[in-house]
């Protein structure tokens, strides 16, 4: 992303980025500008250098804005159509053939709602099967330490439930608003701070790659080198789920198969 020096954005970002070790040059540069703006107002400033005033005398400001920065607004079973064509689809195919050790990644978890609803879905798959044998885990990774903490506390409003069955709650929940994820669920689940656009996958090869709203917020050079590097880390007939707005671009289009253009899931080829 090119900076015009004289705005101050370029002095914050590296500034940001000797802090707090977040470099923000994959982001596309209007989204990074209003996620800025965001905080900006919020702290009463209207210039970049103001704002850089503003981090060096509140660090906990810096968390603020890495929230702001990352994309943290989801829900359990957020979309459910593609929750269930995953589960009809294709889990019980990648499940016959991995013997039920399947490995899945949630890339860019944010407070852990995809990964739990993952790992949800991989107790059903084996209740529909009869069976609790092989051994599957899910890796949850995400940039914000903060919201890392927030997912593995597990608890939740009943508005992260609301796309939730009222069977899978009963099954899979304690508690009564706010809820908490059961020990079946989080014993699955492993969270790991993660750069996606500079760090390689946290156990790769995988079964199941989710990566849902969140690449759409990186410049098309970042997406496709993502994209790759998702299709490196998957097992051949390995699934990718995306966003319903996102899509693959480049010549990564190449690797995939794309299996239902509604709900946004590829097969690595």
């Amino acid at each position: 992303m090119t900076v015009a020096p004289e705005d101050g954005l370029g002095d914050l970002l590296a500034q940001i980025a000797g802090a707090r070790g977040l470099t923000c040059d994959g982001y596309k540069p209007n989204c990074l500008r209003r996620r800025l703006a965001v905080r900006m107002r919020a702290r009463g400033v209207h210039t970049y250098a103001a704002y850089a005033a503003v981090l060096r005398d509140d660090a906990h400001e810096y968390d603020r804005l890495l929230d702001a920065l990352t994309i943290n607004v989801t829900k359990f079973f957020r979309n459910r159509e593609a929750w269930d064509v995953l589960a009809t689809r294709f889990l019980p195919d990648l499940w016959e053939r991995r013997r039920g050790a399947l490995r899945c990644w949630s890339a860019g978890c944010a407070t852990g709602e995809e990964p739990y609803t993952l790992a949800i879905a991989l107790l059903e798959q084996a209740r529909r099967g009869g069976t609790k044998a092989g051994t599957y885990t899910v890796d949850a990774t995400d940039l914000d330490p903060t919201v890392l903490d927030r997912a593995r506390a597990g608890v939740y409003r009943t508005p992260a439930l609301d796309e939730t069955s009222p069977a899978l709650v009963e099954r899979y929940f304690t508690g009564r608003d706010p809820w908490e994820v059961g020990p079946e669920v989080r014993t699955l689940v492993r969270f790991h701070r993660h750069d996606l656009l500079r760090e390689p996958p946290p156990d790769a090869p995988y079964d199941i790659i989710t990566c849902r709203n969140v690449v759409i917020y990186f410049e098309r050079a970042n997406q496709e080198r993502l994209y790759h590097a998702f299709a490196d880390a998957l097992q051949p007939g390995g699934i990718l789920m995306l966003g319903k707005v996102e899509t693959l671009v480049g010549d990564v289009r190449e690797r995939f198969q794309l299996e239902d253009i509604r709900e946004r899931i590829y097969r690595r080829r």
